[in-house]
């Protein structure tokens, strides 16, 4: 061959050579990229399951198990961390041959909207053409300090509650021991239930009935029966000890004086509702306690703090994986006196079975000394009732009287049975008539018809301008009381809603602590909106004293001490504790004929202003005013 035929021959070999060897190296990186992207995508795919919660969804695959296998075992491990966001994020893949590693970053929104973020190292290998996951020959795919088996649970921590104080600072429901009793439905019986109706004094059958839907429908959650106090539990402890399944896990919780002291008002104290978790937005999870009424309820997030949380694993309980410290809560100062509200409590008990409130003012400052309710457990009608205030609003109509110079206390006003105004006839109570008395008896003995002859004198915005001057509206809001009422009293359309408003009827409406205040202005000589609740200082309240006429009050107080004296409220005359102030009301409502009746009594004695209401009392004289002195004897004592 010659030279040139060799050299042709040689570089032809080389570039089938070199085309061959290309071809190779072509397809040697093809396979390595796409066993990269296959590892890459089966990582990826792992950690959308996780982030679904759901591995057979995302079409994540698993070596020597299924996805279905592995979701059993995560629901299993993972259940005790609530049903919070969950965010998985695979970072880098690095292959060598058949296996590769990659590190998950891990991010569980726990109860309270807290985050929990750790790192999962996560191996994928090729099985076949495949790649998927390869669990841990030991230690869990869930958290690098869990074994197999192990599970997790995230608790709920919460720091120091702080307290409702008194005026003085001493707390209102201090931290006390009490037992919820419960049923446990996996081991009661019908027999032990049975008998526990006879001890919580059930309605026989009740509870039995309890058992058996939740029997019916295979639930194991404990069945709330009845929370006692330590006494009220020691009391029964020996006949509830031998009843099968019948449990009473202790706890602590804020606690009044006794079951109902200042009730409704201050509130309870228990566990939050499924209605309230969802509203909470995070801030409670199943199972939490709060305070679910009241001042408890409206201020749970001071006196509770922010809560922290704990994960723990079953192998190690003591030992957290993750925590987050509680916030302590602050304290909720209040203007409430404990042995006024006592006194008030025990008068108001007085009217048995009949709904009634009282409430009382310091006349110094216009702080509210107590709020009683009865029934104690029901409407919050102390501070939140609208009611109509019939003739003890006759305190402020006579104020609009004497400053607009329309009458004074020795003016003759006639008092005849009825009256009428544009058609309308208005009469007294029971029908009675004075003749021509000056207008100190009219108001001591509270003549309505005289009333509403004077207000023909009155302009349409006077009597509204006196309950304001008065303080009965504008504070309702700055109390720091949910749904707190002062009172409405509009300006008047024409001479029948004056003369209706004149005598407290028409369209006014007013709360019992509206008319306290009220009362309370007159002592004062100057309008304070009332208190209750000082720290957190409740927003926009202007509570600078605002002068009254001197003349005007001077002479009130004096028509006041008549009505107690010789008019309407001669039931505490001989009250103990100094002389008595004040004024009877009788208040029309309802459609019926004759109309139903509120009854009021409204006064002062010394430094504390009342104002005491009966639902459906026959007559503020006969029925409230002796609650009123029944609350003066207890204050006094």
């Amino acid at each position: 061959m010659s030279k040139r035929a060799l050299v042709g021959a040689l570089t032809a070999a080389a570039v089938v050579a070199a085309l061959v060897g290309g071809g190779l190296w072509w397809r040697h990186t093809k396979a390595e990229r796409d066993a990269d992207e296959q590892s890459a995508a089966a990582v990826a795919a792992f950690a959308k399951g996780w982030s679904q919660r759901s591995f057979p969804k995302a079409g994540a695959a698993f070596v020597g198990t299924t996805a279905q296998s592995v979701q059993d075992g995560f629901t299993k491990a993972t259940n005790g961390l609530g049903s919070g966001p969950v965010t998985v994020s695979a970072g880098d893949v690095a292959r060598d041959g058949d296996r590769a590693t990659s590190t998950l970053r891990t991010t569980w929104t726990l109860g309270g909207d807290v985050p929990w973020a750790y790192d999962v190292p996560v191996t994928v290998q090729r099985t076949g053409d495949q790649w998927a996951v390869a669990p841990p020959a030991s230690g869990s795919l869930w958290h690098p300090e869990l074994q197999a088996a192990d599970t997790l649970t995230a608790t709920r921590t919460w720091g120091q509650r702080g307290d409702l104080l008194d005026r003085d600072g001493e707390p209102l429901m201090p931290i006390g021991k009490v037992y919820p009793v419960q049923i446990d439905p996996g081991r009661a019986t019908t027999a032990t239930v049975t008998a526990l109706e006879k001890i919580v004094d059930e309605p026989a059958g009740s509870l039995v009935a309890k058992l058996e839907a939740a029997t019916k429908a295979g639930s194991k959650a404990p069945i709330a029966v009845i929370t006692y106090r330590e006494a009220d539990f020691q009391e029964r402890r020996a006949a509830l000890d031998d009843l099968k399944g019948v449990i009473y896990p202790a706890r602590e919780q804020p606690l009044a004086r006794t079951r109902t002291f200042g009730q409704p008002l201050l509130g309870t104290y228990g566990a939050v509702s499924a209605e309230g978790v969802a509203k909470s937005e995070g801030r409670y999870v199943a199972g939490d306690y709060a305070g679910v009424s009241g001042l408890q309820g409206r201020y749970d997030v001071q006196l509770g703090g922010t809560p922290g949380i704990a994960v723990t694993s079953s192998a190690n309980p003591d030992t957290p994986l993750f925590s987050k410290d509680a916030v302590d809560g602050t304290d909720v100062k209040t203007t409430l006196s404990p042995d006024v509200q006592t006194a008030a409590e025990s008068a108001v008990a007085g009217t048995g079975e009949v709904p009634s409130a009282l409430v009382a003012v310091d006349v110094e400052t216009g702080d509210v000394l107590a709020s009683a309710n009865s029934p104690a457990l029901g409407f919050d009608r102390a501070l939140t009732g609208q009611y109509p205030p019939g003739s003890a609003f006759k305190i402020a109509s006579t104020y609009a009287l004497l400053t607009g110079g329309k009458v004074t206390p020795s003016t003759s006003v006639d008092c005849p049975k009825t009256f009428a105004v544009d058609g309308r006839s208005y009469k007294n109570y029971e029908g009675e008539s004075l003749g021509n008395p000056d207008f100190a008896t009219d108001f001591a003995h509270s003549c309505n018809t005289a009333f509403v002859k004077l207000s023909t004198d009155l302009g349409d915005g006077d009597l509204s301008k006196a309950a304001d001057a008065l303080g009965l509206t504008g504070w309702a809001r700055t109390l720091g009381v949910g749904n707190a009422f002062d009172a409405s009293i509009p300006t008047n359309n024409g001479k029948t809603d004056k003369a209706s408003a004149s005598i407290g009827q028409g369209r006014n409406l007013t709360s019992p602590l509206a008319l306290a205040t009220m009362v309370a202005s007159v002592a004062r000589g100057s309008a304070i909106p009332p208190a209750l609740v000082t720290e957190p200082a409740p927003t926009g309240a202007d509570r600078a004293p605002k002068a009254l006429d001197a003349d005007a009050v001077g002479q009130l107080r004096e028509l006041m001490r008549q009505v107690v004296t010789d008019g309407t409220g001669t039931v505490l005359r001989d009250a103990p504790g100094g002389a008595v102030r004040g004024k009877s009301g009788t208040a029309e409502f309802g459609s019926k004929n004759p109309p139903e009746t509120h009854a009021w009594f409204v006064g002062y004695q010394d430094g504390v202003a009342f104002a005491a209401l009966v639902e459906k009392g026959k007559s503020g004289g006969t029925v409230a005013a002796p609650v009123a002195k029944d609350f003066l004897t207890a204050l006094a004592r």
